[in-house]
């Protein structure tokens, strides 16, 4: 799809529109509010300043008021780094003081897009718990902390292995909350060096650093009257942490390069897989930052814990990803669902839906999931990795065949606890016939009788 652009220009100047987008050009910001009124733009672009508008605030304030859904880039290359710094606050998408504009243009249109598309809730007080997906009692204690924390400023620490949905929960919390109309920004704390990290969470002002051709509004102000969620936050430097221990405290933050403090209203949510307690024992972390942060934790227990959670959400990605690729919604039999809840699943729910997408693709036009479309691996019983004797032969001996039988009922128990008494399946996880695992439970019931 073109992006289709209102240019707001009393004279083209140095800016450059690429010919790839749908441009309909004004010379006035009074023709701009009329044309806004009768046709629908997926993002504004304004060329600053225009005679006939003296304030750009203002100018932005009325492109809202008629358009709100619409993002509003400025190119103004005279422009103040406080009036930047003003306009990125009261809702300006983006403003460019040199360069090429296309590229913030399409991601302009795409926000729109994006936010066209999202799944609504009108009406729906509890919307945002369509995203919690499973019926284990951890999953209800998760959504109850969430009800009670929503509605507050407290910041969040979510805690749990990588995989488990933490993210989830995050935009569960923003979705919940009175914030909700406005952006819930996501940032890595990992993915990037110190120096850009902290532009990116902060913003910068032109020339900064080397590269930093345009002042830039940071995630904090992007998300002003939002929620920012942190996430990998054990991973962040300690230079950084004292940076952002001030903005949880004083609700403001300095862009790089510049003096001048921006009043932020924002909710901040984290997230970590790591032990941040044992990371401030070791001098790794904050621990100033760790209180702050720890005011409401919630830990995401790892799949393994709640096989309860795993037909419900194997059903949900099934449903999530033919949706996706505009086909009929493949059917998935109770005992590969039984099969799936028996599994490990180390890389938890991320790993679950990866393997639902790959056996939908593998089972190409079927309408019916088998078994074999989910290439589950083989999962060797820990003997296999033992460096040491299993069992330690005391000095007076012991009974081999009660030893023996003892390891065997426990291995086939715990097989038959896995599937939920499913002999089937069982024999599948360990390896064996049908007949000689029902040949192995007669044999022990009656040793046990006899015995």
């Amino acid at each position: 799809m073109t992006p289709r652009i209102l240019w707001i220009a009393d004279q083209a100047g140095d800016v450059v529109v690429s010919e790839r987008l749908s441009v309909a050009a004004v010379t006035n910001g009074l023709d701009s509010l009329d044309l806004l009124r009768s046709e629908d733009f997926d993002a504004v672009l304004v060329n600053w300043p225009l005679p006939d508008w003296p304030s750009a605030a203002n100018l932005l304030e009325e492109l809202q008021h008629v358009q709100p859904e619409t993002p509003v880039v400025f190119y103004a290359p005279g422009i103040s780094s406080s009036e930047c710094i003003r306009l990125c606050r009261v809702g300006a998408f983006h403003v460019i003081q040199s360069g090429d504009v296309t590229s913030s243009l399409y991601l302009a249109a795409n926000s729109k897009w994006a936010q066209a598309q999202a799944p609504g809730c009108a009406g729906d007080a509890e919307c945002w718990m369509g995203s919690l997906v499973g019926e284990s009692r951890q999953m209800d204690q998760i959504a109850e902390r969430i009800r009670l924390v929503a509605s507050r400023r407290s910041t969040v620490l979510i805690t749990g292995e990588t995989g488990t949905g933490k993210e989830v929960v995050a935009r569960a919390i923003h979705e919940a909350s009175n914030r909700s109309r406005f952006p819930m920004v996501a940032v890595n704390c990992c993915a990037l060096p110190e120096t850009l990290l902290e532009a990116e969470l902060f913003g910068h002002v032109r020339g900064a650093f080397t590269g930093a051709i345009n002042a830039r509004a940071g995630r904090f102000e992007q998300a002003h009257r939002g929620t920012v969620f942190l996430d990998e936050i054990g991973d962040m430097p300690l230079g950084l942490q004292a940076k952002l221990l001030r903005v949880l405290q004083e609700r403001e933050v300095q862009r790089l390069g510049s003096s001048e403090t921006v009043h932020v209203d924002v909710r901040v949510i984290a997230a970590t897989n790591m032990d941040l307690e044992e990371l401030v024992r070791r001098g790794k972390f904050r621990e100033d930052l760790f209180y702050r942060l720890n005011v409401v934790p919630i830990h995401v227990p790892p799949l393994r814990e709640r096989s309860r959670d795993i037909a419900p959400l194997t059903l949900h990605f099934v449903e999530k990803i033919c949706r996706q690729e505009s086909m009929p919604c493949k059917q998935i039999s109770p005992e590969i669902l039984t099969r799936l809840a028996a599994h490990d699943w180390p890389g938890n729910v991320r790993q679950l839906e990866n393997t639902v997408e790959k056996a939908i693709v593998l089972s190409g036009e079927r309408n019916i999931l088998h078994l074999g479309d989910f290439c589950l691996a083989v999962r060797q019983h820990p003997i296999a990795h033992s460096t040491g004797p299993l069992i330690a032969v005391p000095d007076q001996g012991l009974d081999f065949e009660r030893t023996v039988g003892g390891i065997e009922r426990d291995i086939l128990e715990q097989a038959l606890r896995k599937t939920r008494g499913n002999k089937k399946l069982a024999a599948e996880m360990l390896g064996l016939k049908r007949t000689t695992l029902s040949a192995k439970l007669k044999s022990l019931v009656a040793v046990g009788a006899a015995g």
